[in-house]
C-alpha cells in the first residue's frame, strides 16, 4: 500500500517475513553468545579471535579489523583493551606507519581459540545449521547474496 507521500508499507506477508528474520537474527546472537559466556567470551570477542587467527601472522591493523567486524575504531579499541587485559591480544606499532596499530593474537588467544572453536561450531549446528536441509542452506545463502551485495556495496566493501 502506498500513501501520499510515496511510503510503500510493507504487506502483511512481507511485515511476517521482516519480522520473523529479526526473531530469527536476535535469538541466534543470544543463544551463541550465550554459549560462549562459560569461556568468558562475546561474540565480539570470538569474532576478533577468528579475524586474527585466520590472518597472516595472527595480525591485522586495526582499522581493517574494525572494517572486517563491522566495528568503529573507537568500539573496537575499548575492545581489544579488554581483550589485552585478558591476555588474548595485543598492539603492535606498524613499522611503514608510525599512526597505524596492529592486533596481534597471543599464544593464551590462539588457546583460547582452539579450545573455544569446537564448542561454537557446535553451537552454530545445533541452533541454525542442522535445523535446515542442505537444499535450504544452499536456497538460504542465495537468497540473502543480493542483500548482502546491497549493504556491502552501501558500506564501500565490494
Amino acid at each position: 500500500m502506498d500513501t501520499d507521500d510515496g511510503t510503500r508499507w510493507l504487506t502483511e506477508d512481507e511485515q511476517r517475513a521482516w519480522r520473523t528474520h529479526l526473531e530469527v537474527s536476535r535469538l541466534l546472537m543470544y543463544q551463541l553468545e550465550r554459549d560462549l559466556q562459560p569461556f568468558g567470551l562475546t561474540l565480539n570477542d570470538y569474532e576478533i579471535l577468528v579475524n586474527l587467527s585466520e590472518s597472516e601472522d595472527l595480525r591485522m591493523r586495526m582499522s581493517d579489523l574494525a572494517t572486517a567486524t563491522l566495528q568503529s575504531k573507537s568500539r573496537l579499541s575499548h575492545q581489544i583493551t579488554r581483550m589485552e587485559k585478558a591476555g588474548l591480544v595485543r598492539r603492535e606499532s606498524c613499522e611503514s606507519d608510525k599512526r597505524g596499530l596492529f592486533a596481534v593474537l597471543t599464544e593464551r588467544g590462539w588457546e583460547t581459540m582452539r579450545e573455544v572453536a569446537p564448542h561454537h561450531v557446535t553451537s552454530v549446528r545445533r541452533h541454525f545449521i542442522d535445523q535446515l536441509s542442505p537444499a535450504d542452506l544452499t536456497h538460504y545463502q542465495a537468497m540473502l547474496r543480493p542483500v548482502t551485495e546491497k549493504l556491502r556495496s552501501e558500506r564501500g566493501r565490494i
